[in-house]
Parts: structure tokens; C-alpha cells; sequence
């Protein structure tokens, strides 16, 4: 099992040089879950980029690519806090993890499981990473 990020699904849409390595490490794996608040921050994303229809889309591959949507619940937020404290911006400089970058890590720290990303963010952290 894998957690995606944002960051990682967006460098998917907006078609950047990582896109098919992302997309490789989806289709490998048995069970891909992502974060809600991931999820609508990435249609956000989208929706200002790209227009409506790309938010369509998103919701398609999605369904397409079997991701499970896990809700953010209280353990969750109570990691994503601690992770805040620690790595948070305008706290850790080198990380500086946004609210949404909080409950990826949350979601991959309570389930014991890799996240799959871009950027230099979550390498500052303890995060196990899945690419």
C-alpha cells in the first residue's frame, strides 16, 4: 500500500517529467489511499488551472486508478498537528509542510505506509518515502 500526495498527482495532470514514473508506481501497486483533504486540495489545483472539466477528469482517473479516498479523522489530525509543530512552515524552513502536506504524512504515519510525492518537503521529514 501507498499514500499519494498532491504534488504527486499533479505532476500527473499537469504532464511534468516525473508523470510517468508517478503513474508507474500507481499502476504497481495493490492499493493506493490518499488523504479527502488531499483530494480537494488537488481539484482545487486543477480547477484554477485548468478549468472545470480537468476537476472531471481528476474524478475519473481517480475511479479509473482504484484510489481510495480515507476520510481525515481525529487520529489523523492529532499526527498532522504533531507533524505542524515539527515540520511546519514558517517552523521547520527546510520542510515547511502546508496544512495539506500535514495530512499526507498524518495519513501515511497512521497506516504504516510509504507516500509518494514530489518536492523537497517531505524528504526533511520522517515520512518513509514510496518512490
Amino acid at each position: 500500500m501507498i499514500v499519494v500526495d498532491s504534488s504527486a498527482l499533479l505532476a500527473v495532470f499537469f504532464d511534468e517529467p516525473e508523470k510517468q514514473s508517478f503513474q508507474d508506481v500507481i499502476d504497481g501497486d495493490e492499493r493506493c489511499v490518499i488523504s479527502a483533504v488531499n483530494v480537494h486540495e488537488t481539484a482545487c489545483v486543477l480547477r484554477g488551472r485548468l478549468g472545470a472539466g480537468a476537476v472531471t477528469r481528476f474524478w475519473q482517473w481517480l475511479s479509473d486508478n482504484q484510489i481510495e479516498i480515507v476520510a481525515f479523522d481525529e487520529a489523523q489530525v492529532r499526527i498532522a498537528a504533531v507533524a505542524f509543530d515539527r515540520y511546519g512552515k514558517k517552523i521547520d524552513p527546510k520542510a515547511s509542510l502546508n496544512l495539506a502536506d500535514c495530512a499526507a504524512y498524518a495519513l501515511a504515519m497512521s497506516m504504516n505506509a510509504p507516500l509518494l510525492f514530489k518536492g523537497d518537503d517531505f524528504p526533511q521529514t520522517d515520512v518513509q518515502r514510496a518512490f
